[in-house]
C-alpha cells in the first residue's frame, strides 16, 4: 500500500518540505509515502465555487487509481493517535493506496468530499497549511511506528 498525501497549495518554505521529507522517508516500504503539490486556482474574480471546481479537476488527475479518498476537513472524525494507527492497519489490511487530501485557503469541493471513504480531522485548532502538512506527516509516521512497537511513541 502506498499513501499519497495530495496538498493543494503553493511551494511551502524549506522547513516545511525538509520536516516531511524526514517523516517520509522513515515511512517502511510497505507503507511508502509521499507528498504531491496540487496547484491552486488563481483567485481574480472567480467565486470559492469556481475555484473549488478548478482545482478539482486537478485533485483528480493526481489521484491514484482505486485509491481510497481520504479527506482532511474540520468537520471529520477527531482520532487519537492510536486509533490513527489502527486506521493505518485497517487500510494496509485492506490493500488498495490511500489517498489523504489536504485543501486550499478555500476547502475542498463538496462532490469530492462526497466521494471520500472518510473524512478525519488533525486538530480543532486552523493550523497554517504548511503545519497540516508536516503535521499529517509526522502522525502517520507516529502511527506506523506504534504498528511496530518502535519506541518513537510513548503512552501515558
Amino acid at each position: 500500500m502506498k499513501l499519497a498525501i495530495l496538498a493543494v497549495g503553493h511551494r511551502q518554505p524549506d522547513w516545511v518540505d525538509a520536516g516531511c521529507a524526514e517523516y517520509l522517508k522513515r515511512m517502511p516500504r510497505e507503507c511508502a509515502a509521499s507528498v504531491t503539490e496540487i496547484k491552486p486556482e488563481p483567485r481574480g474574480s472567480k467565486t470559492r465555487e469556481q475555484l473549488l471546481a478548478a482545482e478539482k479537476a486537478r485533485i483528480d488527475d493526481a489521484l491514484p487509481a482505486s485509491c481510497r479518498l481520504v479527506v482532511l476537513d474540520e468537520k471529520g472524525e477527531d482520532l487519537t493517535t492510536l486509533k490513527l494507527a489502527r486506521r493505518l492497519e485497517a487500510w494496509m489490511q485492506d490493500g488498495r493506496d490511500v489517498a489523504l487530501l489536504i485543501g486550499g485557503a478555500d476547502g475542498i469541493d463538496e462532490a469530492l468530499k462526497q466521494r471520500a471513504a472518510e473524512k478525519i480531522r488533525l486538530s480543532s485548532l486552523t493550523l497554517p497549511h504548511g503545519m497540516a502538512r508536516l503535521l499529517l506527516c509526522e502522525q502517520l509516521y507516529r502511527a506506523v511506528s506504534v504498528l511496530k512497537n518502535h519506541p518513537y511513541h510513548r503512552e501515558g
